[in-house]
C-alpha cells in the first residue's frame, strides 16, 4: 500500500497537479503536505503510528477556482478512495442530519471497488483461460472415453489421429488458435450466465437502518440459489459476460473486504463540500433553520474526530481518514461553524479567484483542457480543429468580463464560451462540413459570435 505513495514526494504531487489544475499554489502545496504526511504515518514507530492524525484541510473559495478538483486528482494520485458530499443535504426537510455515516459507508464501497478491479487484473490471465475453454466447449464439446481405433491405410501420414478423442482434441486446438485470433467472434453460441434470483426486501412495521437492510438483503440474496440462465450470444459478447464471472470465481473476497477496509481506513479521503451551508451565521440570532445547521455540524463532528462506523463490509474506524471540506463562505465565516469543528480542521487555505491570464492558461496548458478535448471530438469526425493564440486570449477575456459583470463561476464560464462558439460547427459536422476538413478559431471569430454575450450580460438566458 505505501510503495506507491514512496514515491510521491511533495514536489511531485504538486507537479502532477499542475498538469490539470492552473494556479492554486498554497492549496496544492497543503495537499501535498497532507498526502505525504500519511505515508510518513505509516511509516514511522510503530508505538506511535496511531497518535498521527491527519490534518484535516478546510478550502475557502468562490465555485469553479478549483477546490473539488484538487481534492479529486489528489485521489486519482494516490490511488486512494475518494468520496464527495454535499454538506448541505444533511439539512434537508426531514433528513437534518440523518445517517451522516452513509459518507464513510460509501468510502467503503469505493475502496471494495477498488481492490476487487485490482485482484480481478492479477488473475486476468487465469480468468481468460477459463473464459476459452468454455467458449471451446459451446463450439466443439469435448469427447471422453472414446476407445474407437483409427486404422491407418498403408503410407498413410503419421500424424493421422489414432482414435476419435485424439481427433476431437487436435480440432479444439485448431479452433483455439481461431478464437484468439478472433475470426470467431461474430458467431454465436449459447452460453450460460450465472444469475442471483435477489428479491426486492420490503420492511413492514419499525424502521431500520440503512446497515441493516443491507445486511438483510445480503444474507437473504446468498440464501437465494443461484440460477443459470441460456444466452444465445457472439464469441465476442461471451468473452465479456463470462470474464467478470470467471474473474470473480478466482478472488477471495473476504481478502478483498479486508483491504479494502485497511486501504479505506489510511489512505481514504472524504470532501465535504458546501461547509459553509451548515454554518449557522451569528447576525440570524442563533434561531430558525440554524438550530438545524448547528445539529448538522454536531453529526459530523464525531465523523471527522474518529470513530467506528459499521458498514456491511465490515466495522472501519475513521481517524486516519483525510477529510477536506470546502465552501464559498459569502454569507457565513468559517468562525461560525461551531468550535470544535473548527478544530478539526486546522489547515486553512484560501483559493484565489481566477485572473484573466488564469483564463488563457487553462484553455492552453492542462492535459483535459476544454480546447484540447473539443480538438478531440472533432478529430473523431476526421476533421482537425485550430486554435489560434489571440483566439484564445479573447476567449479568456470574455470569460473574465462575463464572470465579473454577471455571477463569478469561475473556470465553468469557459464552457458556457466554447459552447456558444463552436455549436454551429458541431451541428454542421458531418453533414455539411465532411471529413479532412479544417476549422481555424481566430480572435476575429470569436469576437464576432461572442460579442452579444458581454453586451447583453446573459439576461436573454433568463427571459421567459
Amino acid at each position: 500500500m505505501t510503495e506507491h505513495l514512496n514515491r510521491l514526494t511533495p514536489s511531485q504531487i504538486v507537479f502532477e497537479l499542475d498538469q490539470y489544475i492552473i494556479g492554486q499554489n498554497d492549496a496544492k502545496r497543503n495537499v501535498a503536505i497532507a498526502l505525504r504526511n500519511r505515508w510518513r504515518r505509516m511509516n514511522s514507530p510503530a508505538d506511535i503510528q496511531k497518535e498521527i492524525i491527519p490534518n484535516n484541510i478546510l478550502m475557502i473559495g468562490a465555485t469553479g477556482v478549483g477546490k473539488t478538483e484538487i481534492a479529486r486528482r489528489l485521489a486519482k494520485i494516490a490511488d486512494a478512495p475518494f468520496v464527495k458530499v454535499e454538506a448541505s443535504k444533511f439539512t434537508e426537510v426531514g433528513y437534518v442530519g440523518r445517517d451522516v455515516e452513509s459518507m464513510v459507508r460509501d468510502l467503503v464501497e469505493q475502496a471494495v471497488g477498488m481492490v476487487r478491479m485490482q485482484k480481478k487484473e492479477e488473475v486476468k490471465i487465469k480468468a481468460e483461460q477459463a473464459v476459452e475453454d468454455i467458449i471451446l466447449d459451446a463450439l466443439i464439446p469435448p469427447v471422453h472415453g472414446s476407445n474407437v481405433s483409427r486404422v491407418r491405410p498403408e503410407g498413410g501420414a503419421d500424424d493421422m489421429p489414432e482414435d476419435d478423442g485424439e481427433l476431437n482434441q487436435r480440432t479444439r486446438e485448431r479452433f483455439r488458435e481461431k478464437i484468439r485470433n478472433g475470426e470467431l467472434d461474430s458467431r454465436k453460441i449459447e452460453i450460460e450466465v450465472q444469475q442471483n434470483q435477489m428479491p426486492n426486501v420490503g420492511m413492514i412495521g419499525g424502521t431500520v437502518d440503512d446497515v441493516s437492510m443491507m445486511n438483510i438483503q445480503e444474507m437473504i440474496g446468498n440464501m437465494m440459489p443461484r440460477r443459470g440462465k441460456k444466452r444465445k450470444v457472439t464469441v465476442e459478447e461471451a468473452r465479456k459476460l463470462l470474464l467478470d464471472e470467471e474473474a470473480s470465481k478466482l478472488i477471495d473476497m473476504d481478502e478483498v473486504k479486508l483491504e479494502a477496509i485497511q486501504k479505506a481506513e489510511n489512505l481514504g479521503i472524504i470532501f465535504i463540500d458546501e461547509i459553509d451551508k451548515v454554518a449557522s451565521s451569528r447576525s440570524n440570532g442563533g434561531g430558525g433553520p440554524d438550530v438545524s445547521r448547528e445539529g448538522v455540524q454536531r453529526d459530523l463532528l464525531p465523523i471527522v474526530e474518529g470513530s467506528a462506523v459499521n458498514t456491511k463490509h465490515g466495522v472501519i474506524n475513521t481517524d486516519h481518514i483525510l477529510f477536506v471540506a470546502a465552501g464559498a463562505f459569502h454569507v457565513s465565516k468559517p468562525s461560525d461553524l461551531i468550535p470544535e469543528l473548527q478544530g478539526r480542521f486546522p489547515i486553512r487555505v484560501e483559493l484565489n479567484s481566477l485572473t484573466e491570464s488564469d483564463f488563457y492558461q487553462i484553455l492552453k496548458t492542462p492535459k483535459n483542457a476544454l480546447t484540447k478535448q473539443y480538438e478531440a471530438m472533432m478529430e473523431a469526425e476526421g476533421v482537425e480543429l485550430i486554435f489560434e493564440d489571440g483566439a484564445l486570449r479573447e476567449m479568456a477575456k470574455i470569460a473574465f468580463e462575463v464572470n465579473s459583470e454577471v455571477e463569478n463561476i469561475g473556470a465553468r464560464r469557459l464552457q458556457t464560451v466554447m459552447s456558444l462558439l463552436l455549436n454551429d460547427f458541431m451541428f454542421d459536422i458531418p453533414d455539411l462540413i465532411g471529413a479532412d476538413s479544417q476549422i481555424t478559431v481566430t480572435a476575429e471569430m470569436v469576437k464576432e459570435k461572442l460579442s452579444h454575450l458581454v453586451k447583453n450580460r446573459d439576461l436573454s438566458q433568463y427571459i421567459l
